[in-house]
């Protein structure tokens, strides 16, 4: 099974505002760079965004190391998700689970792969993180023509 790095990062100008997502993929020698964005969305559907986006572009089930600098995503993977499941998509306060879709689709992508999801501190020189964080704000420029919001 090929071993694969991956990077994410999700911004947003204002919250809800326009949003970008981007992924780092690494593998071996190979590396390629992974960037959308959104005009109206928030911070937590552009991190989610970001993981998504990189495990669907995985051609083959692989070992992935997967960084975030989001909690949110990280927690979410590693401890709510299954637990969300058993409560029928609902939180310990019976509320709805935010992102619903994004989630769902998470968990099925993930299946066919190992992921090990990684919380790496954010503006911290981790040189991965560094770069999908600028991609991302990047993509936000590109919604109006490279203007910015």
């Amino acid at each position: 099974m090929q071993q694969v790095e991956i990077y994410t990062d999700g911004a947003c100008s204002g919250n809800p505002g326009p949003g970008g997502w981007a992924a780092l993929l690494r593998s071996g020698e190979h590396e390629r760079e992974l960037t959308g964005a959104e005009p109206d969305t928030t911070n937590n559907r552009m991190e989610l965004t970001a993981a998504l986006r990189a495990l669907e572009a995985l051609k083959l089930p692989c070992r992935v190391v997967l960084y975030t600098d989001s909690t949110y995503v990280q927690k979410g993977m590693k401890g709510w998700l299954d637990k969300w499941k058993r409560n029928g998509w609902k939180t310990a306060n019976k509320k709805p689970v935010r992102n619903e879709d994004l989630w769902r689709d998470l968990d099925k992508i993930c299946a066919r792969h190992e992921v090990e999801w990684r919380w790496v501190r954010g503006h911290a020189g981790n040189p991965g993180n560094e770069r999908v964080d600028q991609l991302a704000r990047e993509a936000i420029g590109s919604l109006d023509g490279g203007r910015g919001t």
